[in-house]
């Protein structure tokens, strides 16, 4: 899987029933942010895209954006 690049819609790997990828969808939609959500919850499938972007683990969220990874809310999660 190619990270996107820094042109490209940020994506943003969510499940409904994580608290921080709720508060996380309200920053970014606060800060007028555009993103693909990809919501874990209906697209089990892409769980091993998650786990090579955070070394392994099945944790939600996940956000690329510019070409870098962030996991977590602010490192949390």
């Amino acid at each position: 899987m190619t990270t996107p690049e820094a042109t490209e819609t940020p994506i943003l790997y969510s499940h409904p029933e994580c608290d921080f990828s709720n508060m996380l969808k309200e920053e970014l939609d606060e800060q007028g942010v555009q993103y693909i959500e990809i919501d874990m919850s209906v697209n089990e499938d892409r769980w091993p895209e998650v786990e090579k972007l955070t070394g392994g683990d099945r944790t939600t969220p996940v956000l690329v954006r510019n070409g870098d990874v962030e996991v977590g809310y602010h490192g949390i999660g």
